[in-house]
């Protein structure tokens, strides 16, 4: 027991220690890929996106890796939003259990934002050529449970930003730890995510014909040059959170959870989420989301699911989530989940 509270110690003061290093890259609104600080998961987001220390689900491999591995199965997600301004927010997920304490999980995420047809100042009316942007992170999650009261996880992920020609990308790593206390199966989660590489924008419309010196003849004056841009940070996230079954019986299950956020493109802030469950078949759920983050358009959530079980073949899982996000509108989302 000594040796198991000692790794949790050390876990701790390593993800502590990058907390302590944030401040200084504070940076409000100036870090690239903002697409990484969407809630996946209609679960998540009807509960406020208090989900650090909730381990039952797969998209534990966003929130918190270190939770994946109480998943107790496999599980295959996949989830749509309608996103703001026409936009689509996508993702999916495989979680495998490998082994009595090891999981291996494989997500992909997707921010599209449409398409647009190109107009220029001759054609006004459109060219009949069109451009798109979009947003990509693929992730792979190794979690794994030391006790049965302790779990830890890792994910590494490609995230790639795109508009028309031009693109960036980067490596990132997220690190997560889940405790389950003595105190009627309190859950402890904290994580760390997209701790990586910084990005900077390339194609081919930043190669741009130039004269190095007007004034003098004699010389080329159409070389080619490259047109360089800034390099941006990734947004770093350090989520602090906890779960507690309020209630906790055969029929009814009532949840309650709180997580802190501490982000290197915002203020921090606070979610607060609660879950009931009748018979582990119908779940309602809210939650609210950035108390204490001031100018937010964000704040309600509600969701709901159900769930039914197939004796000898697993569970089928439907969700849904609604979430208010003031001017810009609201934000929908659906998931369907097949656990095995």
């Amino acid at each position: 027991m000594m040796i198991h509270k000692i790794k949790l110690i050390v876990i701790v003061m390593l993800l502590a220690g990058s907390y302590q290093s944030l401040p200084a890259q504070n940076k409000v609104g100036t870090t690239a890929a903002p697409f990484l600080g969407i809630a996946v998961g209609p679960r998540a987001q009807g509960m406020g996106g208090a989900f650090v220390a909730i381990s039952n689900d797969i998209t534990s491999a966003y929130w918190n890796p270190g939770a994946l591995a109480r998943l107790g199965g496999s599980q295959f997600m996949i989830s749509h939003s309608e996103w703001l301004l026409g936009t689509s927010f996508n993702w999916v997920g495989l979680s495998l259990k490998i082994g009595a304490a090891n999981y291996l999980g494989l997500s992909f995420t997707q921010l599209d934002y449409g398409s647009e047809e190109i107009t220029t100042l001759q054609e006004q009316d459109g060219t009949g050529r069109y451009w798109d942007a979009s947003d990509i992170a693929a992730s792979l999650t190794f979690a794994r449970a030391l006790t049965n009261r302790f779990s830890l996880g890792g994910s590494a992920k490609l995230i790639n930003s795109r508009i028309w020609n031009e693109s960036a990308t980067a490596l990132a790593i997220d690190l997560g730890v889940l405790f389950i206390t003595n105190f009627n199966g309190m859950r402890l989660g904290m994580s760390i995510s997209n701790y990586g590489t910084k990005m900077r924008m390339d194609g081919k419309d930043l190669l741009k014909q130039i004269d190095v010196n007007p004034d003098a003849t004699g010389h080329n004056e159409t070389l080619v040059a490259r047109l360089k841009t800034e390099d941006y940070e990734l947004p770093i996230f350090f989520r602090l959170g906890l779960a507690y079954d309020l209630l906790n019986q055969e029929m009814n299950r009532f949840t309650l959870a709180l997580d802190a956020l501490h982000p290197t493109d915002n203020v921090e802030s606070v979610n607060i989420g609660a879950e009931y469950g009748f018979m582990n078949m119908v779940f309602l759920r809210a939650g609210y989301k950035s108390l204490f983050q001031e100018d937010t358009e964000e704040g309600l959530t509600l969701g709901a699911g159900v769930e039914y079980r197939m004796s000898g073949v697993g569970a089928f899982i439907l969700n849904y989530a609604w979430a208010e996000f003031g001017v810009l509108g609201d934000i929908q989302t659906f998931a369907f989940t097949f656990s095995f």
